[in-house]
């Protein structure tokens, strides 16, 4: 009996042991024709293991590449595309930069930044009143994604006056977001009919629960006259 503490470890272990118990059959064949034809039928094997590579474009390319993985590097066949080297495949990919810069109010987002910046540096006054505009309009709608409640002109002009340092006024009355609490009153809805569901099934059991409970007290009390009368 074999266990897998005993065998060799599995390269990719997505394709079974079997495949790799193929491929080392494969490395030892002396014909190179014969084990070209026998590793193209490994891979049209691990084609169909492994299917979900089929949307790739180059997926060919790819299972060749794992077909020289799985051989750890020896692969010695006319193969349609040049041999991956170790480093190639196993190369950590580089870090992403994150950005580092700090957002004054989360939940209006970092384009208020860019908003407020182009909006300051726009030297047209009536440009840049249009912009203030605009950028009072995209927080009423930023507040509404979030908090999910109307929101007045007043706050946002504020606001707005505390972010630029009183550099930028909201003019109240500009653009209008209209706030739909139909999905609010739904869920209200739902969960009110909800508890009087709950209501109504524990009313149906009490109500059953008081027939029982009179017939236990009716029948104890018979008993109890039945018991009185055979004394007197």
């Amino acid at each position: 009996m074999e266990y897998n503490t005993t065998r060799d470890r599995l390269l990719i272990p997505e394709y079974g042991r079997n495949v790799q118990k193929m491929v080392t059959y494969m490395m030892a064949i002396p014909e190179r024709d014969k084990r070209t034809r026998y590793a193209e039928m490994i891979i049209d094997l691990m084609a169909t293991l492994n299917p979900g590579l089929k949307i790739m474009e180059d997926y060919k390319h790819k299972l060749w590449d794992h077909l020289y993985v799985i051989s750890d590097f020896e692969l010695d066949v006319d193969s349609p595309f040049p041999a991956p080297s170790r480093e190639e495949m196993f190369r950590k990919p580089d870090p992403l930069p994150y950005p580092q810069t700090k957002v004054k109010v989360r939940h209006f987002g970092k384009n208020l930044n860019s908003l407020i910046e182009k909006a300051l540096a726009e030297t047209d006054e009536e440009k840049r009143k249009n912009l203030t505009q605009l950028i009072g309009y995209y927080m009423k709608l930023s507040y509404i994604n979030w908090h999910r409640e109307p929101v007045h002109d007043d706050m946002i002009r504020n606001e707005l006056s505390v972010l630029t340092e009183g550099q930028l006024q909201y003019e109240q009355g500009g653009y209008r977001v209209y706030f739909d609490n139909r999905q609010n009153f739904e869920s209200n809805k739902n969960n009110k009919n909800r508890n009087n569901g709950n209501r109504n099934k524990g009313g149906g059991q009490q109500q059953q629960q008081q027939p029982q409970q009179q017939q236990r007290s009716g029948g104890g009390g018979s008993k109890h006259k039945k018991f009185k009368n055979r004394f007197k």
